[in-house]
Order: structure tokens, then sequence, then C-alpha cells
């Protein structure tokens, strides 16, 4: 594992929860109301949730980080924890967030190859996730990553019905 990356521990718990919240507000504030935000918080980024997740034998989340602060977060999840597709050759990547003053700086990409390298371990034959279909310097990142659209699938933000993209990279 590269030094910058590091597995996210269980009592990072907090620390786990407000940069998912900070970069998740970056990321989508300006095309949701802060009603469906905060709604989308409490259901979805309570720490309560995010503990399961933490525990989750088949899920993992890793921090990027520069200077000793964090910069970014993957989680990956394969088997069970799978969200969309059920496949026992993939691994997924179900959030991937660079925080705002992080960005351009290459750590997107060294976290997806982070990410790619963990699936090859993990034997995997593909990586697939789902970004939401409006997101489109997301969309032209993980088109310049590899990944290739596979289909659509709902998104619940807060009960507001939104479509993701899923998309695929081959190993």
């Amino acid at each position: 594992m590269p030094n910058n990356i590091k597995i996210c521990k269980q009592n990072q718990l907090d620390l786990l929860r407000s940069i998912s919240i900070e970069t998740y507000r970056d990321t989508f504030s300006e095309s949701n109301s802060e009603t469906l935000m905060t709604q989308y918080f409490q259901d979805a980024l309570n720490k309560e949730k995010l503990q399961a997740e933490l525990n989750h034998p088949d899920s993992s989340f890793y921090f990027i980080c520069v200077a000793e602060k964090v910069a970014g977060f993957l989680k990956v999840n394969v088997m069970s924890a799978q969200t969309d597709i059920k496949d026992s050759n993939a691994l997924e990547i179900e959030r991937f967030y660079i925080r705002k003053s992080f960005l351009r700086n290459g750590l997107g990409k060294e976290l997806m190859d982070f990410a790619g390298d963990l699936a090859r371990k993990k034997n995997k034959d593909f990586i697939w996730l789902g970004v939401w279909e409006n997101n489109i310097p997301a969309l032209h990142f993980y088109k310049q990553m590899g990944f290739y659209q596979i289909g659509t699938h709902p998104f619940n933000m807060a009960g507001d019905i939104q479509t993701d993209l899923l998309l695929q990279k081959d190993l």
C-alpha cells in the first residue's frame, strides 16, 4: 500500500463522517437543496450507518493523505457488500472523493490506481461504480481512467430519485 494511502480505522469514524459530508456537500450542493442535503446526511452518513459499513467484512475505507492531512477517501465493496452488481469477480467503488482543496493534483488518479491494484490482488476481473448522470467532471475523470457505461440505476437522494450511470473498467 502506498505510504499516503491508509486504511480507515474504527477510531476514525468521526473523521470519516466529517470528510464524507464535506466532500458530498462540495460535489452536490449546487444541484440539490440544503433540505435534501441535510436529510441525506442524516439518512446515509449518520454515525450508526457509517459504523456498520466500517464493520462490514466485505467493505473497506481508505484515506489518501498529503502531509498527514486527509485529502480524500475511497470506499470499496466486494462480495455481499456490493450494492447493485453482485459479482464475485468484481470490486465496487461505492464512494470516491477528493477534498476540494486537493483537487487537480493527481490524487484521484493515484487513488484509482490503488483501487485497481486492490482489485487485482483480490483476483477481480473488473471494477464498477455508479456516478450521477449530471456529475460531468466525475464522468470525464472516469472515462479517462478507462471506465465505460454498462447501465443505469436509481439513486435515492433523501427521497429525490436521481439517475446514476453504472460504469465498468475491465482489469
